[in-house]
């Protein structure tokens, strides 16, 4: 750690969950953001501003004029561009020292596969219930751990998914792909703009929490917020020991 560091990271290193140590893992994390909308947009900015080493980030839409109502990494001059591409040039305004790759196409299979396999922490900032459970299908498999949230309406959810343990659930616990469950999109739903800044932020709190050991992760627990009521519910969550993902 240089001395620019201690001063620019100083607020972290004065925390004693944190300190020195706890800084020079988030200096040497790699995390892995798939999605670079409402959700990705204040997790990329948390995550740079705390200085993770290296960040990818992925998404393959572009940036829309409808998007600029939330998703805060993005502005007028970014319609029409590549979110991923846009996203990395926000980290990079924000905090030059991070190193950071856009992915300009949506991940799967094989480069899915990959892609989680080179990072430590798996952010899942998706919009869509096939794009989740390939994510925690790939981080079952690497046992990496994922950090999973959701927003929609005036509804949101986050939960960690630790799957370094054997004991942990995965996302197919929770929303088995074989349900009947309606996915549910901003699209076509709308969304309260501030709600996907307040799951977002809690999304890159958790993952600093995984990289640095600080408090307890959301892992066993789903935290469910109504925004309308401003109302937080935590249920518990439990490995499906019939999961036919993490339980083989």
């Amino acid at each position: 750690m240089q001395d620019a560091d201690l001063l620019r990271y100083s607020r972290h290193i004065l925390l004693n969950d944190i300190g020195i140590a706890g800084q020079q893992a988030i200096l040497d994390a790699r995390v892995l953001i798939i999605g670079a909308g409402g959700l990705g947009s204040p997790v990329a900015l948390y995550l740079a501003a705390s200085g993770i080493g290296r960040i990818s980030i992925a998404d393959d839409d572009r940036v829309d004029t409808s998007n600029l109502q939330r998703q805060i990494m993005h502005d007028d001059a970014a319609v029409g561009q590549n979110k991923a591409l846009s996203a990395a040039a926000g980290i990079h305004r924000l905090n030059p020292h991070v190193l950071v790759t856009p992915i300009t196409e949506r991940l799967s299979g094989s480069a899915l596969d990959k892609a989680v396999a080179g990072h430590d922490i798996i952010v899942d900032a998706s919009d869509n219930f096939a794009t989740r459970h390939a994510i925690n299908r790939a981080c079952v498999a690497h046992r990496k751990p994922l950090v999973s949230g959701a927003a929609v309406r005036f509804d949101g959810q986050i939960t960690v998914f630790d799957l370094r343990y054997a004991d942990s659930p995965c996302y197919h616990c929770l929303y088995p792909d074989s349900s009947e469950a309606d996915e549910i999109r901003c699209a076509e739903n709308g969304v309260f703009s501030p709600l996907v800044g307040i799951i977002g932020a809690t999304q890159a709190a958790e993952a600093l929490k995984l990289i640095t050991g600080a408090g307890q992760t959301l892992q066993g627990r789903l935290l469910l917020l109504d925004a309308l009521d401003m109302q937080w519910r935590s249920i518990r969550l439990k490995r499906d020991p019939e999961c036919r993902i993490c339980s083989r």
